[in-house]
């Protein structure tokens, strides 16, 4: 379930029955320049403020991140971000540093630090509070390679903080030994793959990824390698493509990718319910789940139709705050549809008997929307 969904809810009480959502729009004030404004106090800012750690400038998380500040930014919650190299790290930071809240994590992050630093219990630690988008695994490689098997004994350039962590899990888990040259930086990563230096490219970020879309390939020598689905993957992977209309440097035109995706999540450290993070980190969950629908909505960004604040996912624990917010809200909209439910039923016999059984799904539209005005002169 991605929403909490009214309208579906009422579905399920009524058989039959489209509902049509109506809402009207929002009043907001413009700020008037004349009237006298009043600097916050200083507990009061702090008490609203969280920081969410993401990702370098430009990628997904941190655009994300971005319209996460301007949508939820009000009176009582205040989002700051701050820009940080990677789901690797950004865990590190989340852990130890005294000025993080919160941050970005790829949910294949713990598998990681398992294998590299055999630390199997790093998830343990941390919750997290919702789902945000699929991170997508793109391999740039030279056309003789065909699937991520023919990089067996091969030189795959994976950027320490975009790519490795990924590359490590997938490759472990398929049991493809490869030598990994870990760079720091991705677009010099994939310069030497494009002068032959390097066999493949890797990197785990959201499609559409601006340094493989823009790279020039006028000879077709490179293009995105498939990566088959495989038992061995599926509780870190979800299987997803590329298509030539998002590549088209890289795909032929008409043709499609096999990939892989991760979930990047938003992540927290297991706060004591007690303490003044907890509190300040719950206060953002119910400004964040309570504005969820305002993301689909233009002109935040497309990744945005991934999110999920009830998505379970593997291998991780909900944040109670979040856990408890979904619990509350789910039992409100529940007792809410079947109040809404009798409510039509009322209504429809008020109609000179109208049935469900003489009526259109068209004609139901339409008295679905003359209920909701009765409702509003109910009231």
């Amino acid at each position: 379930m991605k929403r909490l969904s009214l309208a579906g809810l009422l579905l399920c009480l009524v058989p039959g029955v489209i509902a049509a959502q109506t809402a009207g729009p929002r009043s907001s004030a413009p700020l008037d320049p004349n009237d006298t404004w009043v600097l916050p106090k200083r507990d009061r800012v702090n008490e609203g403020t969280v920081t969410i750690i993401s990702a370098p400038v430009g990628g997904v998380t941190s655009i994300l991140m971005s319209d996460m500040a301007r949508v939820i930014d009000n009176d009582e919650v205040r989002v700051l971000q701050v820009i940080g190299k990677g789901p690797v790290q950004n865990v590190i930071d989340i852990l130890d540093l005294k000025s993080i809240d919160m941050g970005a994590v790829v949910s294949d992050v713990p598998e990681f630090y398992k294998l590299q630093y055999d630390l199997p219990d790093i998830g343990n630690r941390l919750r997290y509070i919702a789902k945000l988008y699929d991170n997508e695994i793109h391999i740039v490689a030279p056309r003789s390679i065909n699937t991520v098997f023919d990089l067996a004994d091969k030189k795959v350039m994976a950027p320490k903080d975009v790519g490795f962590y990924a590359a490590r899990a997938i490759f472990s888990r398929l049991h493809i030994k490869c030598t990994f040259d870990v760079q720091t930086d991705d677009t010099l990563a994939l310069q030497k793959v494009v002068n032959g230096e390097a066999d493949a490219w890797i990197v785990s970020t959201g499609k559409v990824m601006p340094i493989a879309r823009n790279l020039k390939n006028e000879d077709g020598r490179l293009h995105l390698v498939d990566i088959p689905y495989d038992t061995r993957l599926q509780d870190l992977y979800v299987p997803s493509t590329f298509s030539s209309e998002e590549y088209p440097n890289l795909i032929q035109k008409g043709h499609k990718v096999e990939t892989l995706a991760a979930s990047t999540l938003l992540i927290t450290y297991n706060w004591p319910e007690n303490g003044d993070r907890y509190r300040r980190v719950a206060k953002f969950v119910d400004a964040f789940f309570s504005k969820i629908d305002e993301f689909d909505k233009p002109p935040r960004h497309p990744k945005w139709r991934e999110a999920s604040i009830s998505a379970t996912i593997p291998g991780w624990q909900r944040f109670k705050a979040a856990q408890d917010w979904l619990d509350l809200h789910q039992r409100s909209a529940a007792s809410t549809a079947a109040t809404e439910s009798e409510e039509f039923k009322q209504f429809l016999s008020q109609q000179n008997g109208t049935s469900r059984g003489k009526l259109s799904d068209a004609q139901l539209v339409k008295l679905y929307d003359a209920f909701l005005e009765w409702k509003r002169n109910q009231r």
